[in-house]
């Protein structure tokens, strides 16, 4: 049988489409094609799935989610399955970064409501269970993309510093003052 993991690695999240010119555009490579790169300069992320892996842990860290719409017309997915991000080193000197993918795994595992007990005794299928951890991934992620397009809503410029990503993830993080 199948590792857990390994068949979620095998998925290909969704986002909804209406994050893509506001958002994966402006912030990613997503739909250039690797022989663009002059287009590329610039951009905070490489591929598109950089940025879902941004907003996930927005999502995560807020503690937030929010259901991906129903109309599937209105979602995407990259086209390549988790199992592939950050997978090899690119020519603009970033590295691979095949951790990243454990840690989003373990944070679903943590944060899902999944009994593993029951999954162990075969009370539960291996491709419910994925598809829960797909789903919540999903909604950390959505609820990550629509906290970063209401920060450009308040302040268009907020993101475009060098520290705008970095300033998100640190207001989460800090103790809330009683």
């Amino acid at each position: 049988m199948e590792r857990l993991y390994d068949l979620w690695a095998k998925r290909n999240p969704q986002w909804e489409t209406r994050y893509e010119k506001e958002l994966l555009r402006q912030f990613t490579d997503y739909g250039r094609g690797s022989s663009q790169y002059q287009d590329a300069r610039g951009k905070t992320f490489g591929a598109g799935y950089e940025l879902y892996i941004i907003a996930f842990f927005i999502g995560l860290y807020a503690n937030q989610t929010k259901p991906l719409v129903e109309d599937a017309s209105k979602r995407k997915g990259f086209g390549q399955p988790i199992q592939y991000w950050g997978n090899l080193d690119s020519r603009t000197g970033r590295k691979s970064y095949p951790e990243i993918r454990k840690h989003i795994f373990a944070a679903l595992i943590a944060k899902t409501d999944i009994d593993l007990i029951a999954l162990e005794k075969g009370e539960l299928e291996a491709s419910d269970v994925v598809s829960t951890l797909t789903d919540a991934m999903n909604e950390y992620a959505n609820y990550g993309f629509y906290y970063l397009a209401e920060k450009l809503k308040d302040n268009p410029n907020s993101l475009y510093r060098n520290s705008g990503f970095l300033d998100i993830f640190l207001d989460l993080t800090r103790k809330k003052q009683p």
